[in-house]
């Protein structure tokens, strides 16, 4: 048997595994984990100042993870994992390679999602089902098509009992290339700062033009948190236990994929 089989076999069961597990409550700390106390933070603080001043990161925190000697370090770009010491850096996911296999990065991140959507409940622009069974929060864009089919439907999620929420994620960015705002978060801070944000929304997803309007709404503050709890692109839709589906999905099938997360918690 080659080992270019055996390997394609390995991701294959990997991959498989997290399209299950991605829907499962984050597993506890196992006792392999590197124990940080009190007493270590002078070390911590160390690692966070040698990572900012090495490649510029902006450490929000730095905890154990689940393998010996390696740390867990979440950015403002992203989550990585570090020595004890600092002296070195990997960027991609964790298994856990237990009686289950276990996507322990999504683990983490969906701890983050959950935690820091809640600084932005106020500025998301809602569409509340009247018999509401799940919530979902979707990262959505005007100029993504599959936003738009997605939003098209958005009638359709709400009679399932699933409330939507949105948002903003500018897929070109905050800023262009002379260093202003993008029309893309123009556009999306204009709608955020309607009056009724939400057929604003709807029109501009149907191709309508959007009326130009300023006011004081974290649009590059919801692009950033995107961007570190790995949003790459639009739709990115953020389930109750904050597992993150990224891509369309039609009604039906994003009911089915609440429901089994609900049961897998």
């Amino acid at each position: 048997m080659s080992k270019n089989f055996l390997l394609a076999a390995a991701l294959g069961v990997l991959s498989l595994t997290y399209n299950v597990a991605a829907y499962a409550e984050p597993a506890t700390p196992s006792n392999n984990s590197v124990m940080l106390s009190a007493a270590q933070s002078p070390e911590i603080e160390a690692v966070k100042a040698k990572l900012s001043q090495t490649l510029g990161f902006n450490v929000a925190s730095i905890k154990p993870s689940k393998m010996a000697g390696v740390v867990e370090v979440l950015t403002d770009q992203g989550l990585f994992y570090a020595s004890a010491d600092g002296n070195f850096l990997l960027h991609g996911k964790m298994y856990g390679l237990g009686e289950n296999v276990s996507n322990l990065t999504e683990e983490s991140l969906a701890q983050v999602r959950v935690e820091g959507m809640v600084k932005f409940s106020d500025a998301m622009i809602v569409y509340p089902a009247k018999n509401e069974k799940h919530v979902v929060t979707v990262f959505t864009d005007i100029t993504c098509g599959y936003c738009r089919k997605m939003h098209e439907q958005i009638d359709d999620y709400n009679d399932k009992g699933i409330t939507v929420r949105y948002l903003a994620y500018p897929r070109a960015g905050v800023k262009d290339r002379s260093g202003g705002y993008s029309q893309g978060f123009k556009d999306l801070r204009s709608i955020w700062c309607h009056e009724d944000a939400q057929s604003a929304l709807t029109k501009a997803k149907s191709g309508s033009t959007v009326a130009a309007r300023i006011c004081d709404m974290p649009i590059e503050e919801e692009f950033d948190f995107g961007r570190q709890v790995g949003v790459t692109g639009t739709p990115a839709i953020i389930l109750e236990n904050g597992m993150m589906v990224p891509g369309y999905q039609d009604p039906s099938k994003l009911f089915m994929l609440l429901e089994t997360s609900q049961q897998g918690g």
